[in-house]
């Protein structure tokens, strides 16, 4: 069985992003899950246990000062050069701004196929995608080596212990790929919440909040769904929440279980980043709203008097 390459993303603090675990559970319908760690000496030992309890029979390990120093340059060029030596059947990278870049210049350098935004991978490589700002889904095949970018959400994670084999990789990198040097990393700061992308629940408040001190109301009850908070672009522009938690085409992209959409309209450049979430349910006064089209549960009503009875029945619940 052809070894399928997945490209391990970790967090800040040293684990696996759930993207990861979804890309190693797709990859199982291709062949036999290979884990790639590209980064500083060490790394490789502290994502392992979750890499190989979700089915990486190996991990291969490029460390190096060099990798971790630059840009995505070094880390499309060794990975180019572990693709010629192993010749996998697919290589598979989370939908991140730099699985995006490394999987775009991987491409060129393998004259391979590159699909991206992938939400379903068939057993012969048939991809699913949702294409034109999310009003259409399509299925795609690459001619020769597929280069794929999974979406986060596309997939429920499920473990599948295997050995974990770790192989070192030639890590050495070109000086042109050393162009551009890291000079400082600051990591964001971050509360309680899931991140945005990764999230099962997405508790998104628009316009129709009115107010920043309003989307409290947002966050109490994400809080209580243990979700993540989102903001429409018009919320975002009015100044009611920070654009990282934009959701929409020039936002972020998301597919939870649960999407709530409060006081958003439902423009098609909203709908772009979240249409593909499992359940949506809609909280709009204006009945003729296009979010309707889109819910699978709407309620027709004043926000400020439907969320806080919709906190109130869930804090019960809770006990």
């Amino acid at each position: 069985m052809a070894e399928v390459l997945v490209v391990a993303d970790g967090t800040a603090s040293g684990g696996v992003r759930k993207a990861t675990l979804e890309a190693l559970t797709l990859a199982r319908r291709l062949g036999e899950p290979a884990a790639v760690v590209l980064g500083a000496p060490g790394t490789a030992d502290a994502l392992a246990g979750p890499l190989a309890e979700y089915g990486a029979v190996k991990i291969y390990a490029a460390e190096s000062d060099e990798i971790a120093g630059h840009l995505v340059a070094p880390k499309a060029e060794v990975l180019a050069r572990l693709v010629g030596e192993v010749s996998p059947a697919a290589v598979l990278l989370p939908s991140s701004q730099e699985g995006k870049e490394i999987a775009g210049r991987l491409a060129v350098k393998l004259d391979a196929g590159l699909l991206t935004d992938v939400s379903d991978i068939a057993a012969d490589g048939t991809v699913t995608q949702v294409v034109f700002a999310g009003s259409t889904i399509v299925t795609a095949k690459a001619n020769g080596l597929p280069v794929v970018t999974v979406r986060s959400n596309s997939v429920s994670p499920e473990p599948a212990p295997a050995a974990g084999e770790r192989v070192s990789v030639d890590a050495t990198v070109s000086d042109a790929a050393k162009g551009a040097t890291v000079l400082e990393r600051v990591a964001e700061q971050k509360g309680s919440r899931p991140e945005l992308t990764e999230a099962g629940v997405v508790v998104s408040g628009g316009r129709g909040v009115a107010s920043a001190e309003n989307f409290a109301l947002i966050e109490e009850l994400a809080d209580l769904l243990g979700g993540a908070v989102g903001a429409s672009r018009a919320a975002v522009d009015s100044g009611f929440y920070p654009h990282q938690f934009q959701v929409g085409q020039t936002g972020k992209t998301v597919s939870p279980q649960l999407y709530l959409a409060i006081g958003i309209s439902g423009a098609i450049q909203h709908r772009a980043g979240m249409q593909t979430s499992k359940t949506i349910v809609a909280i709009n006064k204006d009945d003729e709203a296009p979010i309707f089209e889109l819910a699978d549960y709407g309620i027709v009503g004043d926000l400020f008097k439907v969320v806080p009875q919709a906190v109130e029945q869930i804090r019960k619940r809770q006990g």
